[in-house]
């Protein structure tokens, strides 16, 4: 199977806008594309990690990768997918984003000898002259199209800053740019972007011809892909400092029975033929499946080491009660009345609830057990001796858990 076949068999299409021309780059290894990332966090998340898998599959298959980092376009913020406006950040602030994302996506992409690119478009926007910026691109731009894109109707009713509304220009520019420097012939996003990823595509076109313009092809990632994207936001970090191994592995051990078999097809490496059979698995099977997925993407992210010390840890937690690598949370002398500890404010000081309010609702709807017993009464006590090594785990819902132990 070719990868643009591949890349429709596991439902990363989503709009394209000349499909024969993308099987042409893509599937004979022609294709220099770009994704860009805007350095809102100083980690990427979850919501970034399709667009890696996804420029490794291509770059897999000879095409060469443009990862563009957003110097520039993050000093204004996209408004797409936003209700509000973003955080203004420093440049200080944005150029050690863009630095701790190149560390990371070093991870994905290959970039020695030339097979990969990372660029940031810092070095093109910032230097721009307005009044010139004007003359030469802004005529190309009709502010009633431009109102008319999703990426600005969702903000009309809250408002939409002049400042924002300049984002489809800047992220056409670079589009125009890269194709004029770099060869970039193809562009990658999320559906939320794809006026803005015209923009670009019809920028080059008036700017250089129809003919420069029939090389630019435009292909998005597949909605319910960007959705799971959105969900982790600001939740999920690939940074093992901001997200462990093992919380990684714990997020997507965790995912809803509905979405586990997409994301095995969307985000892991396995051979499609393989998925294909688990099609059909039910029941105790899709907890199998969780497992192979969670596996699959801790080893993608953190290493098989890693990866392994995730599933084993996790398998303790719901088999014994215990596990080697799960968060940890320390209670010292002080936290102890007559050597003892109530449940409440167990849960407190363990970090799982903030209040003892919550730890009180949590307990009475059932939500809390310790190493693997539930805990229905609110006055339940806890001996210093019981958190000697090694410790007890403290679980509240499917997905929160702390090991407990004294200092």
């Amino acid at each position: 199977m070719k990868i643009y076949e591949e890349l429709q068999a596991r439902g990363l299409i989503a709009q394209v806008t000349d499909e024969e021309g993308i099987k042409e780059l893509v599937n004979n290894g022609k294709a220099t594309f770009y994704i860009g990332f805007d350095p809102t966090a100083n980690s990427l998340h979850v919501g970034h990690f399709m667009a890696l898998c996804l420029m490794k599959r291509l770059q897999d298959a000879g095409n060469k990768p443009i990862a563009l980092l957003g110097g520039g376009t993050g000093m204004v913020g996209d408004p797409s997918g936003r209700t509000d406006l973003r955080q203004v950040m420093t440049p200080e602030m944005i150029d050690y984003n863009c630095q701790c994302f190149k560390e990371q996506m070093s991870k994905f992409i290959d970039f020695s000898d030339g097979k990969a690119m990372v660029l940031n478009n810092k070095d093109w926007l910032l230097d721009l002259n307005y009044v010139e910026m004007l003359r030469e691109i802004g005529g190309h731009f009709s502010v009633n199209r431009m109102l008319a894109a999703d990426c600005y109707k969702q903000r009309m009713e809250k408002g939409l800053t002049f400042f924002e509304f300049n984002y489809m220009i800047m992220q056409a520019y670079d589009f125009y740019v890269l194709y004029q420097k770099y060869g970039c012939n193809l562009q990658f996003g999320g559906d939320d972007q794809w006026s803005n990823m015209l923009a670009g595509t019809e920028l080059i076109r008036r700017k250089l011809g129809k003919d420069a313009g029939a090389m630019t092809i435009t292909l998005l990632l597949n909605a319910e892909g960007q959705k799971m994207g959105k969900t982790a936001k600001g939740a999920v970090w690939l940074d093992p400092n901001k997200t462990s191994p093992f919380e990684f592995y714990q997020y997507w051990r965790n995912i809803a029975d509905a979405d586990v078999l997409k994301c095995i097809r969307m985000l892991t490496f396995l051979p499609i033929a393989e998925i294909q059979k688990m099609d059909s698995w039910q029941g105790a099977e899709l907890n199998e499946a969780k497992e192979i997925l969670a596996y699959e993407l801790t080893k993608l992210v953190h290493d098989e080491e890693e990866a392994k010390k995730a599933q084993e840890s996790a398998r303790a937690l719901f088999s014994q009660g215990n596990a080697a690598e799960m968060p940890m949370a320390e209670l010292t002398d002080a936290d102890f009345e007559a050597d003892a500890i109530d449940i409440l404010s167990l849960l407190v000081k363990s970090g799982l609830v903030p209040s003892k309010s919550e730890a009180r609702r949590a307990v009475q709807q059932g939500g809390v057990s310790i190493d693997g017993e539930k805990v229905n009464n609110i006055r339940e006590v806890f001996t210093k001796e019981a958190f000697s090594d090694p410790g007890l785990v403290v679980k509240k819902g499917k997905k929160q858990f702390r090991k407990i132990i004294l200092q």
